[in-house]
C-alpha cells in the first residue's frame, strides 16, 4: 500500500471519528434530557406540602426534584428569584398556584407546568400559573439566548485559534486575544441585548460576562500554543465544543443534562449561568461561574508566562537570539 493510499485513509477515519465524536457529543445530552436533582419548592399546609411531595415522587421518580418546603407564598417567591428553585408548587384554599421563571429557564418552566397540571386534572383541579421571573419579552421561550451560547464559544475558539497561528509572539496573542474579547463582548451583546432583546439588566454588566467568556476558552487556547505548540489549539477547541458546550445546560438547565455540574465547570456553561445572573435576576447566582470563568482565563494566562523554548531547528542565517525572540 502506497504512502498517499496510507495517507488518505488516515485521514478519512480521522475525520469520520471526530464525526461520531461531534454527533454523539451533541446528541446525547439531548437524548438523557430529565431532572436530577432540580430545585423545586412546595408551599402550604403541612399536610397538603406532604401530599404533594408524595404526587411529585409518584409522577417523576424519587431523585427528579430535590423538594424543599416553604411556609407560604412570599417564601416561595423568594427562593425562585434568589435562585435557589426553579419553581414552586404553592396549595391554597383557592387551589393550586404554579410558580416558575422562565428566565432561568424556559424548558423547565413548561416541564413544571405540564407536572403539576397533570398532578391538578387527578384531583379535578386545574392550577393558576404565575411567571415570576419572565424570559424577556422578545424571547419569551428563551431561544434566542440558548442559541447565542455556540457563537459565544466558537468565538473564544477562533479568537485564541487564529491569535495562535497567525502571531508569532506570545504577547502578541495574548493582547490580541483581549481586544478580540472585549470589542467581542460589545458587539454580540450588541446583538443579542440591543436588537434582537433576549437579554435584559445592564449592557456593560452582561458585555463583561461575554468577553470574560471568550477569554477563557482564547487564553488557555493561547497557552497550550505556548507550550506544546499547535496541539494545544485543538486540545482546548476540542474540550470546550465537545464537552462543554453540550454539558452547559444552557439551553435547559444543568440539573436537566448528565453530568450538567461538569458543564458548569466549563466557559460555556458558567458563561450562561453567569449571563442568566446579570440580565434576569440582578446578579444573584453569579458568583461561582464568574470564578470558573477567571479561574480558566488565568490558568490560560498563567501558561503563557511559564518560560519555554520552541524546538526550532537554527536556519542558515538565522541566529539563536531571533529564534528565541519568535518562540516569546
Amino acid at each position: 500500500m502506497s504512502k498517499s493510499v496510507k495517507a488518505v485513509i488516515g485521514v478519512s477515519l480521522g475525520l469520520v471519528t471526530l464525526l461520531t465524536l461531534l454527533i454523539s457529543a451533541f446528541a446525547w445530552p439531548t437524548s438523557e434530557m430529565e431532572p436530577r436533582s432540580l430545585p423545586l419548592v412546595v408551599a402550604g399546609p403541612e399536610a397538603a406540602v406532604t401530599q404533594i411531595e408524595t404526587q411529585i415522587a409518584a409522577s417523576a421518580g424519587e431523585d427528579a426534584f430535590e423538594v424543599t418546603a416553604a411556609a407560604d407564598r412570599e417564601a416561595a417567591v423568594e427562593a425562585i428569584e434568589e435562585r435557589e428553585a426553579y419553581g414552586a408548587i404553592v396549595a391554597g384554599p383557592e387551589g393550586q398556584e404554579i410558580l416558575v421563571a422562565s428566565a432561568a429557564s424556559a424548558n423547565v418552566a413548561q416541564q413544571l407546568t405540564q407536572m403539576a397540571t397533570a398532578m391538578g386534572a387527578e384531583a379535578g383541579l386545574q392550577p393558576k400559573v404565575t411567571d415570576v421571573v419572565a424570559s424577556a419579552e422578545d424571547d419569551p421561550r428563551g431561544i434566542v439566548f440558548a442559541a447565542s451560547a455556540l457563537p459565544l464559544v466558537i468565538g473564544g475558539i477562533m479568537a485564541g485559534a487564529i491569535t495562535s497561528l497567525a502571531l508569532t509572539r506570545t504577547r502578541d496573542r495574548v493582547a490580541a486575544a483581549f481586544l478580540i474579547a472585549i470589542g467581542g463582548g460589545l458587539a454580540m451583546t450588541g446583538v443579542v441585548q440591543g436588537w434582537l432583546g433576549a437579554l435584559e439588566g445592564n449592557y456593560l454588566a452582561n458585555a463583561g460576562v461575554v468577553a470574560l467568556g471568550i477569554l477563557a476558552v482564547a487564553l488557555p487556547i493561547v497557552g497550550l500554543r505556548h507550550i506544546i505548540g499547535v496541539a494545544g489549539v485543538g486540545v482546548v477547541a476540542l474540550l470546550v465544543l465537545l464537552v462543554g458546550n453540550p454539558l452547559s445546560g444552557i439551553t435547559s438547565a444543568p440539573e436537566m443534562v448528565p453530568f450538567g455540574w461538569l458543564g458548569q465547570l466549563m466557559p460555556p456553561g458558567a458563561a450562561g449561568t453567569a449571563l442568566r445572573g446579570f440580565s434576569f435576576f440582578d446578579g444573584v447566582g453569579t458568583t461561582m461561574p464568574l470564578i470558573v470563568l477567571a479561574c480558566w482565563a488565568g490558568a490560560g494566562l498563567l501558561l503563557t508566562l511559564l518560560p519555554h523554548r520552541e524546538k526550532n531547528t537554527p536556519e542558515p542565517g538565522r541566529s539563536e537570539r531571533e529564534l528565541d525572540a519568535v518562540a516569546r
